[in-house]
């Protein structure tokens, strides 16, 4: 996996510059697309299914993003730079739950362009809200219609999206289904047709800007989202305390260097550390294991991760304790 060294930071307004493009030159296109929602609507799972590979992170369980991700597709036509986001919620006031709102409302105004994911038949007050923002922010807009696959009966789209193109002007609405990858290679026409024209921003096997001590805490994270009950992910983040390459020595010199890996998983309550650590340890190596199978798959290396479980009190409710494990960045 390519990663940038010159750090172009996601949403900060950079764009696709095409002012020094040779003239006669086939046109192409680059541009910022925010992905949008409400928790719980495929976000990262169409995100992955856009780039082709896993990228983001993903769950049942609402709310598993927690950071804005960049995602770099390179097309024949241009370049999308896609922006997945925290679901927008009304639910719960904590400090965490702020942070992931300003994480994904401060997004909105520096893209060309927003893909507000909503689920087929679903349109609720927190799919409002989402709306709500996108309009109040002024970036043209495209409505991806996921799920699409759960609806038997395929003529009750019809007045569904005629009630979408109702409440605002979209650009276009294109019902998908990013766990099947039905129409998801339409949108991504659309979405490309939408954006300015533009020299590409990025090396073109470049995935993203995120670094690899980043995604290693996802994916030690997405286990914790997937393996435990419906609160107490929510009671848990991760920090890696170490990343490092080590040089093969012998037989193996020829081989990509082994990333060393150290990692943190911090919960609120030493009740919520036994849970995470379970009977013998085995819950946390189990954990930990697939974790490290999933890292590996994604850099491209070996792999060794170690991971401890610590308490820090109260976390997701200080503003301090989530600066000092990475929630500082809105």
């Amino acid at each position: 996996m390519s990663q940038s060294t010159d750090k172009h930071p996601v949403g900060s307004g950079a764009s696709c510059n095409g002012a020094e493009k040779a003239e006669g030159a086939a046109s192409s296109r680059c541009g910022y697309v925010a992905i949008v929602g409400r928790p719980n609507v495929g976000k990262s799972t169409l995100l992955n299914r856009l780039l082709g590979q896993k990228l983001a992170i993903t769950s049942h369980k609402p709310q598993t993003t927690r950071h804005n991700i960049l995602g770099v597709s390179t097309l024949a036509g241009g370049q999308i730079l896609y922006v997945d986001t925290p679901g927008l919620h009304q639910r719960g006031g904590n400090a965490l739950n702020r942070y992931l709102n300003r994480a994904a409302r401060s997004i909105l105004t520096d893209v060309d362009l927003v893909l507000l994911v909503v689920e087929a038949l679903q349109f609720s007050d927190e799919d409002a809200s989402a709306l709500a923002e996108i309009a109040k922010a002024g970036t043209p807009a495209i409505v991806a219609v996921n799920k699409t696959d759960r609806v038997a009966d395929k003529a009750r789209l019809l007045p569904y999206l005629q009630s979408l193109s109702e409440r605002h002007p979209f650009v276009s609405i294109v019902p998908v289904s990013a766990l099947k990858g039905d129409q998801v290679k339409r949108l991504e026409a659309e979405v490309l047709v939408a954006l300015p024209e533009g020299e590409h921003l990025f090396p073109d096997d470049q995935l993203t800007d995120r670094s690899e001590r980043f995604l290693a805490a996802e994916l030690l994270r997405e286990q914790l989202m997937q393996r435990y009950g419906q609160e107490l992910p929510y009671r848990t983040t991760v920090e890696i305390e170490s990343f490092t390459l080590e040089q093969p020595s012998g037989k193996q010199q020829a081989e990509e260097p082994r990333a060393r890996i150290h990692a943190l998983i911090w919960v609120e309550r030493e009740s919520q550390k036994a849970i995470i650590i379970g009977r013998r340890g085995e819950a946390l190596k189990a954990a930990a294991s697939q974790a490290r199978l999933e890292m590996q798959k994604l850099f491209g290396r070996r792999v060794h991760l170690e991971v401890w479980v610590k308490v820090k009190d109260s976390w997701s409710s200080d503003e301090a304790a989530l600066a000092s494990l990475g929630y500082a960045e809105y």
